[in-house]
């Protein structure tokens, strides 16, 4: 009798082991899915603000176009000519540099939305083996 309730013992604190260590590992792919949505609104947030830049860059680089037109009509030679042309040239620079950096956000952003649907079907794997 003692031998069986010692026997019951051992093998109910082995299952509290198996428990805790699931429980563990639980609590390790929540805290990894946390953390893969955070970098997810972070590089949304990113996006969103690098597109409000690019829309103003767009801007410029149009009332660049608009001045370089009346400019010709005073002569491309203008100090003013040449001012607007650096201008241009540089807001063309900003813009493509910004979005080059975008696709590379947006590739990232693939990646880390790959990561976590492989997350969340490994997490939903565990619940349903538990169940």
């Amino acid at each position: 009798m003692t031998e069986d309730l010692s026997s019951l013992i051992e093998q109910h604190q082995k299952d509290i082991w198996e428990w805790k260590q699931k429980e563990s590992r639980w609590i390790q792919d929540k805290n990894l899915l946390e953390g893969s949505k955070r970098i997810i609104d972070e590089i949304s947030s990113k996006m969103v603000e690098l597109g409000k830049d690019n829309l103003a860059l767009k801007k410029r680089v149009q009332e660049a176009e608009g001045e370089t037109t009346i400019v010709k009509g005073i002569g491309m030679n203008s100090p003013e000519m040449k001012e607007l042309q650096e201008r241009l040239r540089s807001a063309q620079d900003i813009n493509d540099e910004h979005q080059r950096y975008n696709g590379k956000l947006q590739t990232r952003l693939t990646e880390v939305e790959d990561d976590n649907k492989k997350l969340a079907k490994q997490i939903e794997h565990l619940i349903n083996r538990k169940v």
